[in-house]
């Protein structure tokens, strides 16, 4: 059901973006300033891609409600940070690793080098 609603999402999203670039611009930000008739005005003129901008629009805002909600239905109902405190603290030290005094500079007591295996 998920993937349903999220396909149908994603189509509205594409036809929403593509009918909002085929409209034609009217000047200015929100319409000002453009000679009237723009969003701001009392009556703008409702032309078919108007009327097919808010059919998108209000079944995009449908399938956003629509997955969080089935997003929220399969949590599973703990906290993420109620996890963590599951997970074990302390990390268990590694048997095969080398011990310390196993590596030394290469060159004497340089600080900087990297430590390479001591030849006994």
């Amino acid at each position: 059901m998920e993937n349903v609603v999220l396909t149908i999402h994603l189509l509205l999203a594409l036809a929403l973006i593509g009918v909002v670039l085929m409209q034609r611009s009217e000047g200015g930000g929100l319409g000002m300033g453009g000679g009237g008739g723009g969003a701001v005005s009392g009556r703008a003129a409702a032309t078919a891609l108007g009327k097919v901008t808010w059919i998108l629009a209000i079944g995009f805002i449908a399938t956003s409600i629509t997955l969080t909600i089935i997003a929220a239905q399969n949590a599973s109902g703990s906290s993420v940070l109620d996890r963590l405190g599951d997970q074990p603290a302390a990390v268990e030290e590694v048997e095969d690793a080398p011990a310390s005094d196993t590596l030394l500079p290469p060159g004497g007591d340089d600080a900087d080098a990297p430590l390479v295996p001591r030849a006994d």
